[in-house]
């Protein structure tokens, strides 16, 4: 068993991979940047070991720094977490040469998935369905224009490398498609390093599902079911729930089915998750078409959606899974009970945008209702700095029923007062009440075709938060906190809106 883990990551993810830790009775070691001094998962760990400036390529970006805390402190093993370099196939592999058990899968099965025209061709050898589409050897402007006509005119030109709709690019009869393709190689070069483009037919309308999987290193490979993940922006997801609305019985099972298969193909080991695009249209629910869209190779933010709905920790799994233990349950031992749904509260402004905010969380206090989780990786008094993702914390509801589960999710938001930095909870009450989400009529354009009526509520929707604010400063007996518990003596209301970004 694994005695001591370096947690290569910062903030909730950190906080929650310290408490599966402390259940194993393994030592933790956090890491930090300049900015991170005072950080809530530095004084959660057992030990912190500082690693560079504040700017993440000079901390949690930096392979070099991160294997050498790791070394130095004795560590056998280091988790990534999600986000900076979870994915990252170079870091696996210098984890590995250095003798450190990487948390996640190995990394040549990093390098292959990492690739999406190698995951894709992977997946079709393995029987596993993908979007219909071309990859062009010749990678020149005139080819990948004859690509976009062969899959019909609707197309995705899409980066190999990468993830968050960066170097993707739709279009459609009568676009300037070679502009587009020049779009997509630039901004993947910028934001990759590469510029291999691919091009798949685009599906209008589809359910974006995802099914949770996890491997061991003898043999074993089973599903956890899928989170339904189609309410995003700009490719980014925002609510993440399961069961999915939308499928059937059969679906699911022909789906997860895939998962696992694709994992199995891959060499896979540890928990990932494998994306679907899943088209409804014209077709009945059992026999709908879905199509392979990306493995994503480490634990991801809403894996409290599938822990709610499984009873299985899927940190302290992926710690058996890397100290060499089997699997602990077949896959008839899993089942699905009740529903869960998490939402993110950022710091940020979505009435200019989703601009991101930074500033001091003057209040800070987390809902305590029934069936309701919080993850965070903040404290009252806490900086939110420009530095890093602007996310606060996951809200994670489970209920008997989607309507039940969907009630506390809300409930749980309106509770839930933050004074210092503008952030998007009241954008997600309204998103979560909005009459298409609660009768699950949704698919991926349902934000951008909502998008006005959503990001600006009226005054009235903001009542209940700031009632909820109010009550707390008062519970509190004290004024806001300043720093890191001292009281201020203005008014919190100075503080409702933080400083914006450039």
């Amino acid at each position: 068993m694994i005695r001591r883990l370096l947690i290569a990551n910062r903030g909730e993810i950190a906080i929650r991979i310290v408490r599966a830790c402390r259940e194993l009775d393994i030592e933790t070691v956090a890491v930090y940047s300049d900015a991170d001094a005072h950080a809530a998962h530095v004084a959660a760990a057992d030990r912190a070991v500082h690693i560079g400036g504040a700017a993440a390529s000079d901390s949690y970006l930096s392979a070099r720094a991160l294997v050498q805390a790791a070394t130095d402190t004795g560590c056998e093993a280091v988790h990534p977490g999600y986000g900076f370099l979870s994915e990252n196939a170079a870091f696996a592999r210098a984890c590995e040469d250095a003798g450190l058990i990487f948390v996640g899968p190995p990394s040549a099965v990093l390098a292959r998935m990492g690739s999406k025209i190698e995951a894709r061709q992977t997946m079709q050898a393995a029987g596993v369905p993908v979007v219909p589409g071309v990859v062009p050897d010749d990678q020149t402007d005139a080819a990948l224009a004859r690509a976009v006509a062969t899959v019909g005119g609707h197309a995705l030109i899409k980066a190999s490398s990468g993830g968050g709709g960066k170097g993707m690019r739709a279009v459609a009869p009568g676009d300037d498609v070679v502009a587009a393709i020049q779009a997509a190689r630039r901004e993947a070069r910028q934001a990759f390093g590469k510029e291999a483009l691919y091009v798949e037919r685009r599906i209008e309308r589809p359910f974006h599902v995802e099914v949770q999987i996890i491997a061991d290193a003898h043999g074993h490979a089973v599903h956890l079911f899928e989170r339904e993940c189609s309410v995003q922006r700009r490719h980014q997801k925002v609510i993440e729930e399961s069961p999915s609305p939308h499928l059937s019985p059969a679906l699911r099972a022909r789906i997860t089915a895939a998962a696992v298969t694709a994992a199995v193909a891959s060499g896979y080991r540890n928990a990932g998750t494998c994306e679907f695009l899943v088209d409804l249209a014209g077709a009945s629910v059992d026999d709908a078409p879905f199509y392979f869209l990306e493995m994503n190779c480490r634990l991801q933010v809403e894996h409290p959606v599938t822990e709610g709905i499984t009873g299985v920790d899927l940190v302290r799994a992926q710690l058996l899974v890397a100290s060499g233990q089997p699997l602990p349950w077949t896959q008839a031992g899993l089942t699905q009970r009740g529903h869960a749904i998490e939402a993110r509260v950022y710091a940020e402004d979505a009435a200019a945008g989703f601009l991101p905010q930074a500033g001091r969380l003057r209040l800070y206090r987390e809902p305590r209702i029934p069936g309701v989780r919080i993850d965070a990786g903040v404290r009252e008094g806490d900086e939110v700095t420009v530095h890093y993702d602007p996310m606060i914390a996951k809200v994670i509801a489970v209920g008997e029923t989607r309507a039940l589960a969907t009630r506390r999710l809300v409930e749980a938001l309106r509770a839930f007062p933050v004074l210092g930095v503008t952030t998007n909870i009241p954008f997600l009450i309204r998103l979560l009440t909005h009459e298409r989400f609660v009768a699950a009529t949704i698919d991926t354009s349902f934000l951008d075709a909502h998008a006005a009526e959503l990001v600006t509520p009226p005054p009235e929707a903001l009542t209940p938060f700031v009632q909820a604010a109010a009550q707390a400063a008062r519970a509190a007996g004290t004024s806001p906190a300043d720093g890191h518990g001292a009281a201020v003596a203005h008014e919190p209301w100075q503080a409702l809106r933080g400083w914006r970004m450039p």
